[in-house]
């Protein structure tokens, strides 16, 4: 039985399709916080559990009989390593015999502040005794092409990532590899550093996105500040304006580059081009 954490979410819904390919429905636990929000998963016959990173007692219930757990990182910035934690002590009590966990690229040596949660969860599963495996994530090329929009309208690409290389894939491929790694022989004791095969930089993004839309649109550059006061002046909370734009900085740093193309020798298959990302987030 094989059990996915945040299967509601963005990532998790993902891995579960990717895993119907292979995996029994029966044999696939969908653990989320609102089950109602999996009812489509449930009526094709995935084992909805609730499993709230708060309340530890849903996990115990979430994972019983689970022998292989993706525990996909929480999205509440400030809490993770303590949400992470009761995941991890609640899948040793269940008897789970791998974890497989969705880090960040290179979190050892990450300057970005968002690794920090992520460092934490690392050790906490050395700690555990349970085997692990880690997907350490590079950027979801989603994340710059689910907010065209505003670009389109105004011309300009923001941002304070310079001339950065970002080394990002879709999130599908991601999910895809998560499927494969959690599904095939010993993986305990393997981290993952998965990233795009080709890096970008925004000014490339703004060229793409300009060249398939047909409008002029250019990357602005700004401070760290700047772009954070940019980001609260759309309506972003204080705190995630400030992982955003400390994101940017730890691009310039090389935060978002990698080219060991471990992503792509796990799917078998070249990641997904930044063109073809950029082409759907258009056409919705």
């Amino acid at each position: 039985m094989i059990a996915v954490t945040g299967a509601t979410g963005q990532l998790g819904r993902l891995v579960i399709e990717a895993l119907l390919k292979t995996v029994p429905a029966s044999q696939i636990v969908a653990a989320a916080r609102t089950p109602e929000k999996a009812a489509d998963l449930a009526a094709r016959g995935v084992q909805v559990r609730r499993a709230d990173y708060n309340e530890p007692a849903t996990l115990d219930a979430a994972f019983a009989g689970v022998k292989k757990l993706l525990l996909v990182s929480s999205s509440e910035i400030g809490k993770r390593g303590t949400q992470h934690r009761a995941a991890i002590d609640a899948a040793r009590r269940a008897g789970v015999e791998l974890i497989a966990y969705t880090s960040v690229l290179h979190a050892d040596t990450s300057p970005l502040g968002l690794a920090g949660e992520h460092r934490e969860t690392e050790a906490a599963l050395r700690d555990s005794g349970v085997p692990f495996v880690v997907l350490r994530n590079g950027w979801y090329t989603e994340n710059y092409t689910g907010s065209l929009a505003p670009a389109l309208e105004h011309g300009a690409i923001l941002g304070n990532s310079r001339d950065g290389r970002i080394s990002s894939a879709a999130r599908a491929d991601y999910a895809e590899a998560a499927a494969l790694v959690i599904t095939r022989g010993p993986q305990a004791g393997q981290i993952y550093e998965l990233a795009g095969d080709t890096a970008y930089t925004l000014t490339d993004l703004a060229a793409e996105v300009a060249r398939q839309s047909g409008k002029a649109v250019v990357y602005r550059d700004l401070s760290e500040a700047d772009y954070k006061a940019a980001l609260i002046g759309v309506g972003l909370p204080e705190p995630v304006a400030a992982l955003i734009s400390d994101s940017g900085t730890g691009t310039v740093k090389g935060a978002l580059f990698d080219d060991s193309h471990q992503l792509s020798a796990i799917l078998g298959r070249p990641t997904t081009p930044l063109a073809t990302v950029v082409a759907a987030a258009l056409a919705r």
